[in-house]
């Protein structure tokens, strides 16, 4: 028969048309309609459609991104070393190397002066040439002054290459990444976020920015750099590409692998996406993650970046035991951890808002650039602000054995002393070691205060290593004070018990190492993930429970002066969308104090189910901007019958328009299971749109308190919540609406929450 012929009306929808169900740019998904659409698909595949077997599906996408993740990883570790070496000198035999590869090949290093060898130049040296007269001026003050203009020049350039990348093919490679990674996850649309762009323009910028010698780690970026892998790599399978809360599960291994190659901690890397990163996550979640990180782990082993086949950046290697007098200065360790994260979170929101509120948003090129002159010329005098920074926290960690030839480890040796490596006993601290402390305060105030103004500019910036670089130098300072004091006074009744004359009590580097734990956990407030990331990172498995001290106390400190972390204070102020499990709402109100509409302002936009014609349809979206309408029976007895989205609207109208004849601006939509008889006869043809109602949307009635309200919201994913009192529908909640109500609570600018 004729396709519209009467009784036979086409209900084009039966094989839906694409881009169905797809979100709008900066909204939130619909966690509970992608669940029951994959549960769909998963009922199709197993009816016979042929298509990838599910099973085959998440080992696939895990196994293909998380060797890019590690790969990636691997190159960046590599070209970080030769650039920042490069600021320095240069290798004769073969400029590709770094400083420390270069001397590796030579075969005149000897071992007490391992990094100098005829080899590697400085660039003083380089420019000057070698003949006798110009011997005595590039050990003079001509070749400082040079060595310190290059110096200067290379980390301008690189740090301008960096953010002129950014700025021109991917604004979105700025910053850590990890604040709108949790917003993603949490089920926020940012389309091109974790595209191939951002990809490839963060894992060049990131290279540029951690070389310019600017106080940034490249740990943060990582996860966003391994997020993108597994992002591109889920839109082979169908499965993820078309289910928006499917891919959030691969994005979430995703994290897990980033964290992974960029310590060298799998396990740290998969609790740390459970702890800090993921919204959703389960158990299924959790194996992928576990294997995720597997995989990118064993690709960055092969790459084998750091060439001590180690994943691992720090790696130390601590004999002593730790004793219980111990505790009281890592617990005050704890508390200046603490305190440094309250500092920097403060400090870094008040600039980062007067970037935004200012005119300083609007040269982001110029800010680097002064950033980057002002770090680069303050530290170049100082030895421990010159190297990179990962170099820096690795010889805070070192403990001083017989052959460390680091001015840290300038101690007065005892003549007698038998010289037997593995246990040397405290000794007096000599010249160096004092020069050294110097130094290192020095380098603690300019650290404490540049990180908190590079955080947050126009180019990839990591935290983590700025936040354990403060820390380890506090306690290293701590552990060499508490050692001398041991020394001196070994007859003091609390190092009595423990610490015999000649003998090796106190190690410095520990107390470094707790000093970095608790500085990243004041910034972050991360807990578990934060200590299994320290141990797996430096091997050092006896020392959890000074770890843990730190870190729990650093945590009290730091929440004892605001509840939020670095990248939730960052979350809250771009204004995302995010609601945060850990967030408590206390307060009495009811569904009927949010919902809107308000009492002043006009009724609620509806569609009725078998009056509105396609032209009331199609104005209805035109005058307003809502994401959907609720579908009632009539305007009179306002019974809920379902929601629509406003794109699946658009889309129907638009495709049955094009696809279906006698559909004019005035057919009758119906939402109804069947239309009328007469209706189907008569002529503009009637629309039927029942595919695209929701017939199951989230209602609460208006009595509900708001804490109930706010916990569906959180648990269920929603986007929107319907508000009804015996059937007739009253208004709406959005995730909107009950960001702004928390605000509200809180004495904060509802204003601020953006997006829905």
């Amino acid at each position: 028969g004729e396709i519209n012929g009467p009784g036979n009306l086409m209900d084009f929808l039966d094989e839906p048309f694409p881009d169905v169900s797809t979100y709008e740019d900066f909204h939130t998904i619909d966690w509970l309609r992608e669940k029951s659409r994959d549960t769909d698909r998963h009922r199709k595949q197993t009816a016979g459609h042929s298509e990838v077997p599910d099973d085959w599906c998440e080992p696939g996408c895990v196994c293909v991104s998380s060797p890019h993740a590690g790969t990636l990883a691997g190159v960046i570790d590599l070209a970080v070393d030769w650039m920042t070496d490069l600021k320095e000198g240069v290798c004769l035999s073969a400029f590709y190397y770094s400083h420390e590869q270069c001397c590796w090949t030579s075969n005149e290093t000897t071992f007490d002066d391992r990094d100098k060898c005829p080899q590697w130049q400085k660039w003083a040296e380089l420019m000057t040439g070698n003949s006798e007269k110009s011997a005595a001026w590039v050990n003079g003050a001509g070749a400082y002054v040079l060595n310190y203009f290059l110096y200067i020049s290379w980390a301008l350039l690189f740090s301008f290459l960096a953010v002129s990348l950014v700025r021109v093919f991917a604004p979105y490679a700025c910053g850590s990444g990890i604040p709108e990674i949790k917003t993603i996850l949490s089920g926020f649309i940012i389309r091109g976020y974790l595209g191939k762009w951002t990809l490839l323009i963060k894992t060049v910028t990131l290279v540029l920015a951690v070389s310019s010698g600017l106080s940034l780690g490249k740990e943060g970026p990582l996860v966003h750099v391994a997020c993108c892998c597994g992002n591109l790599f889920c839109s082979l399978f169908s499965k993820y590409s078309k289910n928006e809360g499917k891919r959030r599960e691969v994005l979430s291994a995703a994290a897990a692998a980033g964290v992974s190659v960029a310590f060298g901690a799998p396990i740290g890397g998969v609790l740390f996406s459970l702890e800090e990163v993921s919204y959703y996550f389960p158990l299924k979640t959790l194996w992928r993650s576990f294997f995720a990180a597997l995989v990118a782990a064993f690709t960055l082993r092969a790459i084998n970046p750091f060439g001590n086949s180690r994943l691992v950046l720090f790696y130390v290697e601590y004999h002593t035991p730790w004793y219980m007098a111990e505790l009281v200065p890592f617990i005050l360790l704890g508390v200046f951890g603490g305190l440094w994260g309250t500092l920097f979170i403060r400090g870094n929101i008040a600039w980062c808002r007067r970037r935004k509120t200012t005119l300083l948003g609007k040269y982001p090129v110029l800010e680097v650039i002064v950033i980057t002159g002002i770090t680069a010329v303050l530290a170049f005098p100082n030895p421990y602000t010159r190297r990179s920074t990962s170099e820096l926290i690795s010889e805070l960690f070192n403990d001083c054995g017989a052959l460390e030839s680091s001015q840290l480890c300038d101690y007065v040796n005892n003549p007698n002393m038998s010289r037997r490596v593995d246990d040397i006993p405290d000794r007096p601290a000599g010249p160096g070691v004092y020069t050294a402390l110097w130094q290192l305060a020095l380098a603690l105030v300019f650290k404490i205060v540049i990180t908190i103004f590079t955080f947050g500019m126009k180019i990839p910036s990591g935290l983590f290593i700025p936040s354990m670089a403060v820390g380890a130098i506090a306690g290293r300072i701590v552990g060499i004070a508490v050692e001398q004091m041991a020394y001196h006074h070994h007859d003091w009744i609390i190092f009595k018990n423990w610490c015999r004359p000649g003998a090796d009590c106190v190690t410095p580097g520990l107390y470094a190492m707790v000093g970095a734990a608790a500085c990243l956990g004041g910034v972050t407030r991360m807990t578990v993930s934060l200590v299994v990331i320290m141990f797996e990172l430096t091997g050092g498995l006896e020392y959890i429970v000074p770890l843990m001290a730190a870190a729990v106390t650093s945590k009290w400190v730091a929440d004892a002066f605001g509840k939020e972390g670095i990248y939730e204070s960052h979350i809250q102020l771009n204004g995302y969308p995010y609601l945060d499990v850990r967030d408590e709402f206390t307060h009495r109100t009811l569904a009927t104090d949010v919902m809107r509409p308000r009492r002043s302002e006009p009724p609620l936009a509806v569609l009725t189910q078998d009056s509105t014609t396609v032209e009331d349809v199609e104005a209805l979206i035109k005058d307003t901007d809502y994401n959907g309408f609720p579908v009632v029976v009539s305007r009179e007895s306002e019974r809920l019958i379902g929601f629509v989205q406003r794109r699946d609207l658009t889309l129907a109208i638009k495709t049955a328009r094009q696809k279906q004849d006698g559909v004019v601006s005035s057919s009758v939509v119906y939402f109804t299971e069947d239309t009328p008889q007469a209706a189907e006869a008569c002529d503009p043809q009637p629309l039927k749109l029942r595919r695209i109602l929701n017939l199951s949307p989230f209602t609460v009635t208006d009595h509900t308190p708001m804490e109930t309200v706010v916990d569906i919201f959180r648990k269920l994913g929603l986007r929107q919540c319907l508000v009804t009192r015996s059937g007739r529908l009253l208004g709406i909640i959005t995730k909107k609406d009950v960001l702004r109500h928390m605000a509200q609570m809180m004495n904060q600018d509802p204003e601020s929450i953006m997006f829905n």
